[in-house]
């Protein structure tokens, strides 16, 4: 009867703090918890009822999984620079486990979102492996309607894997930077107002949407830069066939290649992949370059692309 009492009164003592929003992970020991994960693993299985979770200024070096039993999950920096607080680890492709298994794109990670409705603000979100490691995503999501506002993806090499075919997810202000496509998978997915950041001559994009799917990667309002010495990057090119990539009102730096886009050396891909563009503009927008089996949008056919037609009832930042 007292150990029953015990699990009860820590029940209890936890709906109150969670109800208050009033978890709080803090290096120094000042909040609730450590680490991410030890956070996120004391929210019970099958939740679906909102969890806020804070988190105080630190790099947390741990790998981190949002379990897809574990729905409705906001994690949010305390500080309004994304830099302040930071996810970090160093997986890489064909890293070997103790227990023998080997990392590939799927598992290399060092943030995993497999739960539905995650949210997450002003936090960076990175690999650190290093250039020469190959593949080492920084954050994979694969459960649906994931929403990112001023938050950093940073690395090299697949840094932001939107791994679910027919997901959605919403990025709004946030900062992307890597090298060989940086940006890839098969959800659909919204970037608005984003900084994109190439760091090698390579491709931005690399989505795999399916057929069946009307959108995949839309770019509205984004600006693409690059560091000083890179000169040769593609908009994209599909891992699958059917990629759909758009860039709509964005600024594209003059390390954007004229003819824009990239065929993965199959040109069976030109007549499948679905890439756009519409009114592009910096040094980078060569429209009269561009091959000619991608499409510039016209003033008609850029209305469907809306966020409410590409993400349908789901309003991301209304929480």
């Amino acid at each position: 009867m007292k150990q029953l009492r015990l699990v009860i009164l820590f029940c209890f003592g936890w709906i109150i703090s969670f109800s208050q929003n009033k978890i709080i992970v803090a290096q120094d020991g000042s909040g609730n918890y450590k680490t991410i994960q030890a956070a996120l693993d004391a929210i019970p299985s099958g939740n679906d009822t909102p969890v806020i979770i804070q988190v105080k200024k630190g790099i947390y070096k741990e790998v981190i999984t949002v379990d897809a039993r574990k729905n409705k999950i906001t994690l949010i920096g305390l500080e309004k620079d994304p830099k302040d607080v930071v996810f970090t680890f160093n997986n890489h492709a064909g890293t070997r486990l103790p227990n023998g298994d080997t990392l590939n794109t799927w598992t290399c990670g060092s943030f995993f979102v497999y739960g539905n409705d995650f949210h997450a603000e002003n936090i960076t979100f990175e690999n650190n492996a290093g250039f020469t490691a190959g593949q080492a995503v920084a954050l994979r999501v694969e459960g649906n309607r994931a929403s990112y506002k001023n938050c950093r993806m940073v690395g090299f090499q697949d840094v932001l894997f939107l791994s679910g075919s027919g997901v959605k997810h919403y990025f709004e202000d946030c900062y992307i930077e890597g090298t060989t496509d940086f940006i890839f998978g098969a959800a659909t997915a919204v970037f608005k107002n984003c900084l994109i950041h190439s760091k090698k001559n390579s491709h931005v994009t690399a989505a795999s949407t399916n057929s069946i799917i009307p959108f995949g990667f839309v770019f509205f309002d984004c600006k693409l830069t690059a560091d000083s010495n890179i000169n040769k990057v593609s908009l994209g090119r599909p891992w699958s066939p059917t990629a759909s990539v758009t860039y709509i009102n964005c600024w594209l730096g003059s390390h954007i290649i004229a003819e824009g886009w990239n065929n993965w050396k199959n040109p069976a891909n030109e007549s499948t992949a679905r890439y756009a563009e519409y009114k592009s503009s910096g040094p980078g927008a060569n429209v009269d370059a561009r091959v000619k089996w991608t499409k510039q949008l016209t003033d008609e056919e850029v209305k469907r692309f809306t966020v409410e037609n590409i993400l349908g009832p789901w309003q991301p930042l209304k929480r």
